[in-house]
């Protein structure tokens, strides 16, 4: 049984990336549960395009599961990229601290991906070379999510807004199951990711809440 909702719409999420990686992350899940019942969804959006959904369920008072996507199509005149990745998990969550406002979450999961990134070489606007690499890989992930319930207040044309911040880290390996450069293929590579997120919550009432993450992935 669903006790409470809470839905999250994005404001802005700002990823920084390495351009050479054949992998783009998704937005961490950080749902930030407190009790059995709990269902947290979440929509966001990169500034390059990358899409992702989370979502998030409270199974018991301290066990929560996860599933997350994120696709992304950006086609541009020197590169094109492409992705879709998908990942299922699960963890413990609990509360602390003075009436007890405070959350930190466990969770662990796997994924599975898939990218494609073509780049073009032109002179005099002419195209001269092009290179396709098609790449599936799959990873695993091990993350920790902090937040405090005490929230800030944001007063804005006569209402409060309530507002909270979080932090998430997580290390994440990637190991690629198949690698193709122009249809050969390609020695396969694995490498591990820290990923710290930052994010601010602002509610605009009991279910739905504004949020703004920023994140980068270091490997």
């Amino acid at each position: 049984m669903i006790k409470s909702l809470k839905f999250t719409i994005p404001v802005l999420a700002l990823f920084l990336a390495s351009c050479s990686s054949v992998y783009m992350p998704n937005v961490p899940n950080t749902p930030m549960l407190s009790k059995q019942g709990e269902f947290s969804g979440g929509a966001h959006i990169s500034l390059k395009g990358n899409a992702s959904i989370n979502g998030a369920y409270a199974v018991s008072d301290h066990i929560g599961v996860l599933f997350s996507g994120s696709t992304m199509n950006n086609e541009r005149k020197s590169k094109d990229f492409g992705h879709k990745l998908i990942e299922i998990g699960g963890g413990y969550f609990d509360t602390f601290g003075p009436d007890n406002n405070r959350i930190i979450e466990i969770y662990g999961g796997v994924g599975k991906g898939w990218s494609d990134i073509t780049f073009r070489d032109y002179k005099d606007d002419l195209l001269i070379s092009s290179e396709v690499q098609e790449v599936d890989y799959r990873k695993a992930f091990l993350q920790v999510n902090y937040s405090s319930k005490k929230k800030n207040n944001l007063h804005l044309f006569g209402t409060d807004f309530p507002i909270n911040y979080g932090t998430a880290l997580r290390i994440s390996h990637i190991t690629m199951d198949r690698f193709f450069i122009n249809g050969v293929v390609q020695p396969k590579e694995d490498n591990i990711f820290f990923e710290p997120v930052f994010f601010t919550r602002m509610a605009l009432s009991k279910t739905f809440q504004l949020q703004y993450t920023t994140s980068t992935n270091i490997g």
